[in-house]
């Protein structure tokens, strides 16, 4: 995908998706509760140190600052982005993350139920950036992701419970 900056000069970004499905014994309900609300997200994703909300940006329900604690071989850095909840029902959670330089994270999480008061979830994550960060930027957001996906079904088990 060719894209330009703010300048017109053309940049070259990479996308990508991966997707995960996780089963919980919840309501709905409890799920877009903690899905839909990014200031509880550093109870599941693994990098976020701190979550600030903000005022909804045009467009978005509720708007965030999110600080990930990222590494690079011997490096810890922390990278502020900002992210929007654009959609928060009982079907489906929408959020988007844009960060500096030109690097976005889509959320597309439907929700359904199934047979004895289980939520299925299915996730669709993707990610554009410029091409020299890309393959970085995919697999921390891929680890993460994965890693959270590993803590959704406890935490909303417990929550339901």
């Amino acid at each position: 995908m060719r894209t330009h900056d703010g300048e017109g000069v053309p940049r070259l970004l990479s996308s990508d998706s991966f997707s995960y499905t996780v089963q919980a014994r919840c309501t709905r309900a409890d799920a877009v509760a903690l899905l839909g609300d990014l200031s509880r997200q550093g109870e599941l994703h693994p990098l976020i140190v701190r979550v600030r909300q903000l005022p909804p940006r045009p467009g978005a329900l509720a708007s965030y600052a999110i600080t990930d604690r990222l590494e690079l071989g011997p490096l810890h850095f922390p990278v502020t982005y900002q992210a929007d909840v654009l959609i928060a029902n009982e079907d489906e959670v929408v959020t988007v993350a844009r960060q500096q330089p030109a690097t976005t994270v889509r959320n597309h999480t439907r929700l359904r139920d199934e047979p004895d008061g289980v939520v299925r979830i299915d996730v669709e994550i993707t990610l554009s950036a410029p091409a020299p960060l890309f393959g970085y930027a995919f697999r921390q957001a891929r680890a993460a992701h994965l890693g959270l996906a590993s803590r959704l079904g406890a935490t909303l088990e417990g929550r339901a419970a």
